[in-house]
């Protein structure tokens, strides 16, 4: 017999209680140790998918401040910036990851998050730059 099979919306409710249980559970963690940095990594991630961006960008700017030369941090911050409309400073915070070492050029031409960038030309000129 197959599992218990939930309507899509009752599914998609079930997931985001899920996310925002989470976002309960790193945001007290992240309250009670402001230092640890992979609870901060995991309240940012939660913070994004649940759609709550500016929050999200509070906590990258936070994990920026932790580890400022860290790529995936820096990659993290511009994905946030983009998702909010904050372009100029979404391709410069990209630009800065890239030169701190992130090199995963195609995984940036098809990641979601960075949607806004790619219609500014910009955005394939940086990428040509460090491929």
């Amino acid at each position: 017999m197959d599992g218990l099979q939930l309507p899509p919306d009752c599914a998609d409710a079930v997931d985001r209680m899920g996310e925002e249980y989470l976002a309960s559970i790193y945001g007290i963690a992240a309250k009670r140790h402001p230092d640890n940095v992979a609870v901060l990594a995991e309240l940012g991630h939660v913070y994004t998918r649940l759609g709550r961006y500016q929050e999200g960008l509070a906590v990258d700017l936070r994990l920026v401040a932790f580890a400022p030369e860290d790529p995936t941090v820096r990659y993290n911050l511009a994905c946030s910036q983009s998702l909010l409309g904050q372009v100029d400073e979404a391709l410069e915070t990209l630009r800065c990851a890239l030169e701190l070492g992130y090199d995963d050029v195609e995984f940036l031409r098809s990641d979601e998050d960075l949607a806004r960038l790619r219609s500014d030309p910009r955005f394939e000129e940086l990428l040509r730059l460090h491929e």
